[in-house]
């Protein structure tokens, strides 16, 4: 789990929520799952407008920048999530959406 600080999309406040990550070389990935809900999580759309962030990953604060990948970036990293964890593999069942994959990377 990685502690995500973003700036809301519509409120410009802080927001925070845990969420489960993957080490893609030295950045991170997360998942937009929202437990296959038909829409997109908050933290989401916040990323989108403002994309820089910050995560805590064990006593660690890194600033980041995030970016949503596509094509074949997405799909390796989503293939290896749903390997490393099958829950991501109901999420995606769920839902009829393609779930976003958003790489947090250190600035």
């Amino acid at each position: 789990m990685l502690i995500l600080h973003s700036t809301g999309a519509k409120s410009g406040q802080e927001r925070v929520v845990p969420l489960v990550y993957q080490t893609v070389g030295d950045s991170w990935a997360i998942f937009a799952s929202k437990g296959g809900a038909p829409t997109n999580p908050d933290w989401y759309h916040n990323l989108v407008a403002n994309p820089d962030a910050a995560i805590e990953t064990g006593t660690d604060t890194v600033n980041v920048r995030a970016r949503v990948t596509d094509g074949e970036e997405r799909q390796r990293i989503w293939e290896q999530q749903k390997a490393d964890v099958p829950g991501f593999a109901d999420y995606e069942k769920g839902t009829d959406r393609i779930i976003p994959v958003v790489v947090l990377e250190r600035t």
